[in-house]
């Protein structure tokens, strides 16, 4: 296995696990995804939003990168 092919499948296992602790934190599987794939999108940030009781849609409204210029990550 080459190095680059390696960082491909860290990276890989690296988002699937982001977006199973959204997904297990309330966050809808098409957004955690969305979520997981974003650099910039501080975990541990958006899980304790939810934890003192923020709707999943709003922390990732409020954690959005401010230099994001794909779109609202919510949409």
């Amino acid at each position: 296995m080459s190095i680059d092919s390696r960082r491909v499948d860290e990276r890989a296992q690296w988002v699937r696990w982001r977006a199973r602790r959204l997904i297990g934190a309330g966050f809808p599987i098409e957004l955690a995804q969305r979520l997981a794939r974003t650099d910039g999108i501080d975990l541990h940030r958006l899980l304790e939003l939810v934890d003192r009781g923020c709707p999943p849609e709003l922390a990732a409204r409020i954690l959005a990168p401010l230099d994001d210029t794909t779109g609202d990550l919510t949409a």
